[in-house]
């Protein structure tokens, strides 16, 4: 068998080439793809920069806050794969613009809650809505660019992750701080007054049109994909980046307010911009690795991933280990790790896409985030919550006193931080270890498309 080094990913000559798309046109569809993206992870983070005034409100534990996150999660794993399948069968577009009426109503309806358990449902809501948007766009997607321009596409959707957040920490933060936590809710659901009409104006590809053939035949079974050896792997990187961004997402903002005294204003806007930065610099960096090596190994997105990963590690450690009151060097560092974190999505996107088949797509990806989420991102919030909240106990035992104050909470939040930079080191070696086994999947599936056209 030839080594991963003088493998490379090719499209046979033999089959016609269906330019049933512009790059115009296929740049304004990726476009408004990643407009309804960006919207969809500013809403998802939305809670985040707000969690200091709603815990303060509802008197809520780290635990309950990081519940949370982890009830969206859940219900959006398991809703998502029924999603996915459609999104292979039916109108993407409809199903798209559903969803993100669906999350969008929801996000402003958490406005008006007036509990815990309140705005605990419409955070499922929120779940629900927006199950449809990854695995729905990262199809299309897929249908609108050739493999090797799928990593920089991808990656540039993706994008929308760093400055989704960075958005919802720039516009939540300063909005709770001047009129409320609730308002800032309602503003984050605006938006999709003028994205729902756009992205019906798109016009759809048929499945697998950039590879000039559509695996026809009877149905599929959803669960075909995870006979694939290397999409294990990336479900295992899935759930461990996830549990990261997640951890990330809900309490980094709380991390700045309470152990280096920045107000909620303060925390959002500087996050806000530092993620944005980190985010756009490194996510599109990934995107063009990854199409330039794809060229030259077929692991070679995955061995980018891993090394991305590797790097992030002693950053956020070092982030995470500032001296109180080093607010701007925390942010620095943090954001960097965070940044680099990012390049996962193009690069490994991509790779999903290198070894299913195009009529797989959207079930493949359901699948993906199923199990990703449920074996990581769900448990980002609440384990570091937890983690949070029992170090805090600690830290109160061992200076004698029984009541948890809010300088025991930041001591426990700052040791429960920690978490990030090590599971960022067990990222890179699964990465690693899904390198090994991307090339002969990649072959398999090129051997099924051919069979399949003939």
């Amino acid at each position: 068998m030839a080594s991963p080094k003088a493998s490379r990913l090719t499209v046979p000559s033999s089959l016609p080439v269906q330019k049933l798309h512009s790059d115009r046109s296929a740049g304004y569809s990726l476009a408004v793809l990643f407009a309804v993206n960006l919207l969809n992870f500013y809403d998802r983070q939305s809670l985040g920069p707000l969690a200091e005034p709603i815990r303060k409100e509802f008197h809520l534990s780290d635990t309950q806050l990081g519940i949370l996150g982890t009830a969206f999660t859940v219900l959006y794993a398991i809703v998502g794969v029924p999603l996915g399948r459609l999104a292979d069968s039916w109108s993407r577009k409809k199903l798209l613009a559903l969803g993100v009426v669906v999350w969008t109503t929801l996000t402003a309806s958490a406005a008006f809650a007036t509990s815990y358990v309140m705005l605990m449902v419409t955070r499922l809501g929120v779940g629900v809505g927006e199950a449809a948007c990854a695995p729905t766009a990262t199809s299309w997607i897929g249908d609108l660019f050739p493999v090797t321009k799928r990593s920089r596409a991808l990656a540039f959707f993706m994008l929308a992750v760093p400055l989704g957040t960075a958005l919802s920490y720039v516009v939540c933060g300063p909005v709770a701080q001047a009129f409320g936590w609730r308002a800032a809710l309602v503003i984050a659901a605006l938006p999709a007054v003028v994205l729902v009409p756009a992205l019906l104006s798109l016009r759809e590809l048929k499945r697998g049109a950039v590879e000039a053939l559509l695996t026809v035949g009877p149905p599929v079974s959803a669960w075909a994909p995870l006979r694939i050896p290397t999409l294990w792997w990336i479900i295992a990187s899935g759930a461990m980046i996830n549990f990261n961004l997640y951890a990330l997402g809900t309490f980094l903002p709380a991390f700045l307010t309470r152990v280096h005294g920045l107000s909620v204003a303060q925390s959002g806007f500087r996050l806000g911009v530092a993620h944005a930065v980190a985010g756009i610099l490194a996510a599109w960096s990934g995107g063009i690795i990854g199409d330039r090596m794809i060229r030259k190994r077929r692991d070679g997105r995955m061995l980018g991933a891993s090394g991305a990963a590797l790097m992030a590690a002693p950053i956020a450690f070092w982030g995470i280990a500032q001296p109180a009151g080093s607010g701007a060097a925390a942010i620095v560092l943090i954001s960097a790790a965070y940044g680099l974190l990012n390049m996962y999505y193009g690069m490994v996107y991509s790779a999903i896409h290198d070894i299913v088949a195009p009529a797989l797509r959207g079930t493949a990806m359901a699948v993906y985030f199923m199990a990703m989420y449920l074996c990581g991102a769900c448990f980002g919030p609440v384990l570091t919550g937890r983690l949070s909240d029992l170090m805090a106990k600690k830290a109160a035992l061992a200076a004698g006193s029984a009541s948890i104050t809010e300088a025991v909470r930041a001591i426990g939040l700052h040791q429960a931080m920690y978490v990030i930079p090590v599971l960022s080191v067990g990222l890179a070696a699964v990465l690693y270890a899904g390198s090994r086994t991307i090339s002969r999947d990649i072959a398999a599936r090129d051997r099924q498309m051919s069979q399949a056209s003939g």
